[in-house]
């Protein structure tokens, strides 16, 4: 059994990372996306998206952090990735799943699953730059409009050189809408001879047993059902782990204070309340206490005042 916190970009950020490795959860987590274009990317640029690269190592005590590039220009990916491990990256995941289409317009994430000898080439362009100590995934979706290209794609990361794949089990078109189809992740794990790690849809223990059932997969990435509810790892480990709301609403508590006041250290003031914001709303989806909480915060754009609103409701 192994979790890992999936890459989300702007909501799995350095707090968010520091968060849930403080609660307990994950046995491994991915970075938000670097973007790489036609350069070699400076130190402050990993040092700002990455901030744990500037400690003795990159992750949190046991749970390393991976650092994921997003691009297309398999000599600009080798160029960066090797710059990622001189900066102390443990190993390099590359994104070919991203649906955003700012992104997709500059020929990165899922749209290069459309072209497979594409997702070959950045795969080996990364592989054949960074030493072979270092280990290089990729993590794909299903397809961008639909699934024919599937196993080709997942053949071609493995034929690239990727020492595992993580699959989302949704094309680019079907976003996030339910469902995902963890019997696609069981084909390409039988299609190809690297680890697979399966991805999407786990929202509670009884998902992520019938996942691991469906998919066949040990590796199981979690994203944005840890977001919503950071005690799910520790709920699927132990059957008698609280699952009760108002219980866990008041465990988390002095963690909500902690996350507020490291966002707020780490961006810029006018910034603060909508990534606190943010999190609140996919707390909602789990603890109907964070709507509740939501909506007295939802006019305040003060960071000292969603400061005294955030002490008030929680009584720290």
């Amino acid at each position: 059994m192994q979790i890992v916190l999936a890459p989300m970009e702007g909501v799995v950020d350095a707090p968010m990372r520091r968060l849930q490795a403080a609660i307990g959860g994950p046995d491994a987590m991915v970075t938000e996306f670097v973007r790489v274009t036609e350069h070699l990317l400076p130190p402050k640029v990993f040092h700002r998206l990455v901030p744990e690269l500037q400690q003795e190592r990159c992750g949190y005590g046991e749970i390393p952090l991976t650092v994921q590039l997003l691009g297309s220009n398999p000599e600009t990916l080798g160029m960066n990735a090797v710059r990622a491990i001189e900066l102390g990256a443990p190993a390099i995941d590359l994104n070919f799943g991203c649906p955003a289409k700012t992104v997709n317009k500059s020929m990165g994430g899922a749209i290069m699953l459309k072209r497979p000898e594409t997702v070959f080439a950045a795969v080996k362009g990364v592989r054949d730059a960074v030493a072979t100590e270092y280990p290089v995934s990729g993590k794909m979706r299903l397809g961008y409009e639909d699934k024919t290209l599937a196993l080709e794609n997942a053949k071609a990361i493995e034929e690239g050189g990727a020492a595992y794949l993580t699959v989302h089990a949704r094309t680019k078109v079907e976003g996030y809408k339910p469902p995902a189809h963890w019997e696609w992740i069981a084909r390409i794990r039988e299609s190809v001879n690297i680890p697979v790690v399966a991805n999407g849809e786990i929202w509670t223990p009884e998902d992520y047993f019938k996942c691991r059932e469906v998919s066949g997969c040990e590796r199981i990435m979690i994203g944005r059902g840890l977001i919503a509810n950071p005690f799910l790892v520790e709920q699927i480990r132990d059957p008698d782990a609280p699952r009760d709301t108002a219980v866990n609403w008041q465990r988390l508590q002095p963690h909500l204070i902690e996350f507020f006041e490291d966002v707020r250290a780490t961006i810029e003031e006018r910034h603060v309340h909508g990534r606190i914001k943010q999190w609140l709303t996919m707390l909602g989806w789990h603890f109907p206490q964070a709507k509740e909480l939501f909506q007295l915060l939802r006019t305040e754009r003060d960071a000292q005042g969603v400061e005294a609103i955030l002490r008030d409701s929680l009584n720290t």
